[in-house]
């Protein structure tokens, strides 16, 4: 196959998933203040990129450290339960020319590393782990039974791949054991990628097929071998629908919409079958794209804009307010772990 074609693949989604108009959601309807329950002042460390490395802060802002050094980290954060490390991608890229003049490209490969508290408060921000080395792992989310799950390019090493093979997968971070969920993931026309999931073992994910993603749906750990055409339904509830967070409460779903009509941060039943607006971005800036994160009551949001800041508002929209940038930061996570 023609790499050309890898690339050609990459910038569509790309150019589906990163930027929207904002401004266009004003009507859209919030969560009440009954629905949401009791909000408090929100508590906390938050972590984020800061010019490709890792920093925590605390949820107002402020004792900004930086944690890891380490020049190219990209997309989400997680937390462990201890809330002592932190596993997040690095990013490099493949570039191909083939022996047939014409023939060529690139694409990006991604692994996943722990950047470890206790070294950053010893002042030693330049140590760090590497958990995966097949370079297509991403979008890492710490689980309630001590996993992690993320999306995994089985194709991402092939350096002629026409096309990426996106899939879920659970990691132990102790033995380094993968589990492909998909047992057909072999012969899968249709990608799942992005997931997140609860401590009840449901998986929200991003559906992805005919080359663009669908929206989300969710799987319990036990039927992710359910058949496509019902993940199909269940997408086609949301189309718009990006990079699902489940809330500590297995409540709520926060998901980004892509959609040129309705942009926003929101909120969605467990079910998909009502959506909250959470955030609109103020006019002339953009949301990213990664995951938001939720505080450990689940009450509060935290997410980036294209212009590098980190925000953090309630469920029903109301106290948005910027607690970095503009500059450089994105992907914010919050610890659901011990406060230091």
């Amino acid at each position: 196959m023609k790499h050309m074609t890898c690339t050609r693949w990459i910038s569509i989604l790309l150019l589906a998933l990163v930027l929207w108009p904002g401004g266009a959601v004003s009507g859209a309807e919030k969560l009440t203040a009954e629905a949401a329950g009791t909000i408090k002042e929100p508590t906390g460390r938050i972590a984020f990129i800061r010019n490709k490395n890792i920093w925590v802060m605390d949820a107002r802002g402020q004792s900004q450290m930086m944690v890891c050094e380490a020049t190219n980290a990209e997309g989400r954060l997680s937390w462990s339960l201890d809330a002592r490390r932190i596993v997040f991608t690095r990013s490099g890229k493949v570039n191909f020319q083939s022996p047939a003049v014409g023939e060529g490209g690139f694409h990006k490969v991604y692994d996943l590393f722990l950047a470890y508290l206790d070294s950053a408060d010893a002042g030693r921000a330049n140590w760090w782990t590497r958990l995966t080395d097949e370079l297509g792992s991403r979008n890492p989310e710490w689980t309630v039974n001590d996993r992690i799950i993320l999306t995994r390019d089985m194709n991402a090493n092939m350096v002629n791949a026409g096309y990426p093979n996106y899939q879920i997968c659970l990691l132990d971070p102790e033995s380094g054991n993968v589990e492909i969920l998909r047992k057909d993931w072999q012969m899968m026309p249709e990608f799942f990628m992005a997931p997140s999931m609860n401590a009840n073992g449901d998986i929200a994910f991003v559906h992805f097929y005919n080359e663009k993603p669908h929206g989300i749906a969710v799987l319990r750990r036990d039927q992710f071998m359910a058949p496509l055409d019902s993940v199909r339904v269940q997408s086609k509830k949301l189309p718009d629908a990006y990079s699902p967070a489940w809330s500590p409460d297995s409540k709520w779903i926060a998901y980004v919409n892509n959609s040129m009509t309705e942009p926003g941060l929101f909120l969605t039943t467990a079910d998909l079958s009502s959506s909250y607006l959470v955030f609109e971005p103020p006019p002339g800036t953009y949301l990213n794209t990664f995951a938001a994160s939720f505080s450990p009551d689940s009450k509060w949001l935290t997410f980036s804009t294209t212009d590098g800041s980190i925000w953090i508002c309630d469920i029903t929209g109301s106290g948005a307010r910027r607690i970095s940038g503009p500059g450089l930061d994105s992907a914010p996570a919050w610890s659901h772990g011990p406060a230091k």
